[in-house]
């Protein structure tokens, strides 16, 4: 089941704190970056984030789930409705989070 534009529009305010939050639809759910870095997504209506070392101290009773079959496994984030929360969290990530790659021409 596809995310839905409400859910994307309700993360979007949570967020609303952090500078530089850029989504990228990718076959019906989003991809969410901050300032550049992939940061997680929004699969089937779910807040997903990279398995980092600080996203694991920032939440340590977090579960992993699974975004689609076939890929890695990700941290469940449920307290969405924090908007604290979720802007330490990111803040928190950055520096654990891989540079993009640059592509090729």
């Amino acid at each position: 089941m596809p995310s839905s534009k409400e859910y994307l529009n309700f993360l979007s305010e949570q967020l609303s704190d952090l500078k530089d939050i850029t989504y990228k639809p990718m076959m019906g759910e989003f991809l969410i970056y901050y300032r550049g870095k992939l940061v997680g997504g929004i699969y089937d209506d779910r807040l997903l984030v990279k398995p980092v070392r600080s996203a694991l101290s920032y939440m340590p009773q977090a579960e992993y789930s699974l975004p689609y079959e076939g890929a890695k496994e990700m941290l469940l984030v449920d307290n969405v409705d924090d908007k604290a929360f979720l802007t330490g969290l990111f803040e928190t990530m950055y520096d654990d989070l891989s540079v993009p790659k640059t592509k090729k021409r």
